[in-house]
């Protein structure tokens, strides 16, 4: 689909948008202890990168207590490689927006060792640095395809 996508010019590979939503678990699973087990940690978490338009690149599923940051770099890796016209393959984006969550020296740094421009918000920084106007396609592409509980 990627393919065909590309080979009709419908990829923004421009720009990429990473976030996670958390879905709450219904119950307590069997072997869950309860010490442990807080509202934060229940459930699971979606990951999903999309392109410049919210078109998913990359899914993960992980813990719900699993901090953002840790899926950056293997969603960077799920990223199929994207052929469909002349020349070589797309596997990243030109620029890759995120918030808070991904905040880290350490992985800004890896993205531009990658070729991929970070543009991601910063902690204790004032709201409306004007990345909503970006990441809005992450956030509809997760309300479209993460069913709620």
């Amino acid at each position: 689909m990627l393919n065909k996508l590309r080979s009709k010019n419908q990829l923004a590979w421009s720009r990429a948008v990473i976030d996670s939503s958390q879905v709450r678990a219904a119950r307590r699973g069997p072997k869950a202890d309860p010490a442990r087990s807080t509202a934060h940690a229940r459930g699971s978490k979606h990951h999903i990168l999309t392109d410049g338009q919210g078109i998913p690149l990359a899914l993960s599923l992980t813990g719900g207590n699993r901090n953002d940051v840790t899926q950056l770099l293997p969603l960077l890796d799920k990223i199929p490689v994207v052929a469909g016209v002349v020349g070589r393959p797309r596997r990243r984006p030109d620029m890759l927006f995120a918030d808070r969550g991904y905040d880290h020296d350490k992985y800004r740094r890896l993205l531009r060792q990658r070729g991929i421009r970070p543009v991601i918000a910063e902690r204790g920084q004032p709201h409306g640095t004007g990345l909503g106007t970006f990441r809005w396609v992450v956030e509809r592409t997760n309300n479209r395809s993460v069913p709620s509980l």
